[in-house]
């Protein structure tokens, strides 16, 4: 398996939700600084809020360090938002979550594996 920790990301343009309103993310928003991107299937499911839940309590620990975490699914940034509005869990996300339709560097993780 190729790795791609450390290559240059592809430009991209991409659509997320945080901290209550729409925002754009791109390569430009990467550089200078450590990127998590967190996958996890979709949003309103049984078994994602725990993940994430788990990644909001350590996101601060993460931005001491200037590291940025992104959350990445399925779903559109329309869908993240109402999903945020409808559970307390995903309330305490500061995450930004990114609508994954159209982000190069999935693409480039499933021709990884």
């Amino acid at each position: 398996m190729q790795t791609i920790i450390n290559t240059k990301v592809p430009d991209f343009k991409v659509q997320a939700f945080h901290h209550g309103d729409f925002k754009t993310v791109t390569q430009n928003d990467l550089k200078g600084k450590w990127s998590i991107f967190f996958f996890y299937p979709a949003d309103f499911t049984f078994v994602c809020p725990t993940e994430l839940g788990d990644m909001a309590d350590k996101y601060a620990e993460f931005q001491k360090i200037g590291v940025e975490v992104y959350g990445v699914s399925t779903d559109t940034h329309f869908t993240h938002k109402a999903w945020h509005d409808a559970s307390e869990t995903i309330k305490k996300n500061q995450i930004p979550n990114v609508g994954r339709p159209y982000l190069p560097i999935d693409s480039r993780i499933r021709r990884a594996h």
